[in-house]
């Protein structure tokens, strides 16, 4: 008789109970979502984007449908680390969830201030949102060009306690090369990839519909492409992938599962079912079963 069917994965080292991950932006720190399921059953929860600092975010409208997708101009509205530590990290650590921080910076002095601060904090993994714009370089993303990039994670990777992921940005010069220089300055893993640089125009105004013109696109619409790429970087490093953009089935999880990712977050999809997670879930589960595969590390990497 085949062994039982086991979604289980160890994600740099964290053990989660499924691969299935909040991600960060979408499900504040667990609370809202928490009043529609158990989200015990999850395999992690990513946290809403800390800054050093406290954040009101961005003036104007936020977020904008879009076929098959959202746009969204948030602003990293956030507590702040501190906030975070004294409303927050309790609360997550209550549940049995990997318990992932991301934590972003508009500087390398922002960023080291606050990795600072969360060493002493029990969580799991701390994922490095590199998609800032670095304001002491005129607005120019930590995540886009290779050696940036390299430069950030070198100077964390050394101050960090915790298991370091980094985040991926798709508007990077080159993701792979980006995701190989991460990897050699130390990072535990990658999640990728972030939104999309996009525009919405409104007609009747005239004008764009957000205020910072350009905003991040999310959703189904972008899911083909950040497949690909996850394919890429998944082939192109031996430190692990979670697979993030447009996941709303469970089928799109196995996708990215037989690209290479160990885990996949869910974001987007939640605003439309705030329980999609369990769906998926539950569908890793049933297809695991029906195929008869009785641990996910058979068909990782397999495309």
């Amino acid at each position: 008789m085949a062994n039982a069917a086991c979604p289980a994965v160890s994600f740099a080292g964290v053990a989660m109970k499924n691969p299935v991950v909040l991600a960060s932006g979408t499900c504040g720190f667990g609370r809202e979502l928490g009043g529609y399921f158990d989200i015990s059953r999850l395999g992690g929860i990513a946290s809403k984007g800390l800054t050093l600092n406290p954040r009101s975010g961005n003036e104007g409208i936020r977020v904008w449908e879009t076929p098959s997708g959202l746009m969204n101009s948030i602003g990293l509205e956030n507590p702040g680390v501190r906030g975070f530590l004294e409303d927050e990290l309790d609360w997550i650590n209550g549940h049995d969830v990997a318990n992932i921080v991301n934590l972003g910076g508009h500087s390398i002095e922002d960023y080291i201030e606050g990795v600072s601060l969360l060493n002493d904090a029990k969580l799991d993994l701390l994922e490095l949102n590199i998609s800032c714009p670095n304001v002491k370089q005129g607005g120019m993303n930590f995540g886009v060009r290779t050696e940036t990039a390299r430069e950030v994670v070198r100077i964390l990777r050394r101050e960090c306690r915790h298991k370091l992921v980094v985040k991926l940005s798709p508007n990077a010069e080159d993701i792979v090369a980006l995701a190989r220089a991460c990897e050699e300055e130390g990072a535990d893993g990658l999640s990728l990839t972030n939104t999309y640089l996009a525009l919405a125009v409104d007609i009747d105004r005239r004008r764009p519909v957000f205020e910072n013109v350009y905003a991040g696109l999310s959703g189904p619409a972008v899911r083909p492409i950040s497949l690909r790429m996850t394919h890429q970087v998944a082939h192109a490093v031996k430190i692990p992938v979670m697979g993030i953009g447009g996941i709303a089935a469970w089928r799109d999880a196995v996708e990215f599962i037989m690209a290479g990712a160990t885990a996949v977050q869910v974001g987007t999809a939640t605003f439309t079912k705030p329980d999609i997670a369990l769906d998926i879930i539950e569908g890793i589960e049933a297809f695991m079963e029906k195929e008869g595969i009785a641990n996910l590390s058979e068909i990782r990497g397999i495309v």
